[in-house]
């Protein structure tokens, strides 16, 4: 099944997309995602809520999208065009793939991406394991025998790769999302396993209500850590008190293979605390209200 995306709102796109896994998906399904978790996708999919993204890089990633492509086939020599669909697999309907180019006359595709510099070293020799598990989801929907990514780094270093469809990975991968859309459609979160901001999202306000918590020993290894980073920061503070003590007025040091900068700098800030006595009313006109919930814990001594 096809599903037109060209005249598709972009609210109207992202509640279809969430109906099914999609490629980017397929890494966080699978928990090999650095940045989403499988319980921030499984929110997502299923309460529609995610973390901002960030939309600076995201335009410039569409923007560029048609010049990655451009240069593909420059020195490629072949040809590519746009896919205006979304395509849902018919043997695994929950299995959705919006690919960037189809390759003209052959039994293929293109994703198209960029990338900071600093991601440069991810590139070295192959393809991330993100985009790797995005384009086997990707074959999987479609049943194309291969995929290539082509890749603009720092805006100045092109890379391409030809990844060829691979049978078994592909199946591993099919049950991973599989089961994972399982929990989706029964509602069963999976376990959270990293770090997140997903419940700052999904719960924003507190209702003024106690529980009780019964992982007692996840609250005092939360309480001993932050004890161990007071401590590491008291320790870092003074290694740090240390080499000033040796710089002195100097700006730059040579320890071992390590350059040491200790630059002269100034900014400028606003006065907030005299404008608002000064200029109350209109302080108070471009004041805005945001709300947040902050964790405190604290012993109480039986």
């Amino acid at each position: 099944m096809r599903i037109d995306t060209r005249e598709m709102e972009k609210t109207e796109w992202v509640k279809t997309r969430n109906k099914y896994i999609g490629g980017s998906d397929a890494a966080a399904a699978a928990g090999r995602n650095r940045w989403k978790s499988p319980y921030d996708l499984w929110i997502e999919k299923v309460n529609g809520i995610s973390e901002p993204v960030d939309n600076e890089a995201v335009y410039w990633g569409t923007v560029l999208e048609d010049v990655v492509a451009k240069e593909f086939e420059k020195r490629t020599g072949k040809k590519v065009h746009r896919v205006n669909q979304m395509i849902i697999s018919e043997e695994h309907p929950f299995m959705a793939a919006n690919i960037d180019r189809k390759v003209t006359g052959e039994d293929a595709l293109l994703e198209c991406k960029t990338t900071n510099a600093f991601n440069s070293s991810e590139w070295r020799d192959n393809v991330p394991e993100a985009y790797y598990l995005q384009v086997m989801h990707y074959l999987a929907v479609t049943g194309y025998s291969k995929a290539y990514i082509a890749v603009l780094i720092g805006g100045q270093q092109y890379k391409q790769f030809e990844i060829e469809r691979d049978e078994k990975k592909i199946a591993e991968l099919i049950e991973i999302e599989r089961a994972f859309w399982e929990k989706v459609e029964k509602e069963e979160p999976p376990a959270v396993d990293r770090a997140t901001n997903i419940f700052d999202l999904q719960y924003p306000e507190s209702n003024g209500e106690t529980v009780m918590i019964e992982d007692v020993d996840t609250v005092e290894r939360y309480i001993e850590l932050g004890e161990q980073i007071k401590e590491l920061e008291k320790e870092r503070d003074f290694m740090q008190t240390l080499i000033k003590a040796e710089l002195k007025d100097n700006e730059t040091g040579i320890a071992g293979n390590y350059i040491v900068n200790w630059k002269s700098s100034s900014r400028k800030s606003f006065d907030t605390t005299r404008f608002k006595k000064e200029q109350k009313e209109l302080y108070e006109e471009y004041t805005k209200e945001s709300q947040t919930r902050t964790m405190r814990i604290k012993e109480v001594k039986q």
